[in-house]
């Protein structure tokens, strides 16, 4: 009985504590305007500002970033930043 305790509260733990999309969104958005464009940020910056733990919130903060419009590359060239392996880099488009 405990150990079925034990789970849903770890469970919840880690849902109360992870931030919503609409949070990775501002703080994405943040850094990509305090960068601007063209110029690159690590998603690692936005999770280290959401959480102590960033290491979990790194798909989310990649998928976010996709889904907002900010630009992922990789050694120079643009990569989709849901299904890239390795580091990359996000920024806002440059202006034509």
């Amino acid at each position: 009985m405990n150990v079925t305790v034990r789970r849903i509260s770890r469970h919840a733990h880690r849902t109360r504590l992870r931030p919503s999309d609409t949070r990775i969104a501002e703080v994405l958005l943040a850094l990509a305007e305090q960068r601007g464009a063209g110029r690159t940020f690590c998603p690692s910056e936005a999770a280290r500002a959401l959480a102590e733990d960033w290491r979990p919130l790194m798909p989310e903060v990649r998928r976010v970033g996709s889904e907002i419009g900010l630009v992922a590359t990789q050694r120079g060239k643009e990569v989709d930043a849901k299904t890239a392996k390795g580091p990359i880099r996000l920024s806002k488009r440059k202006l034509p």
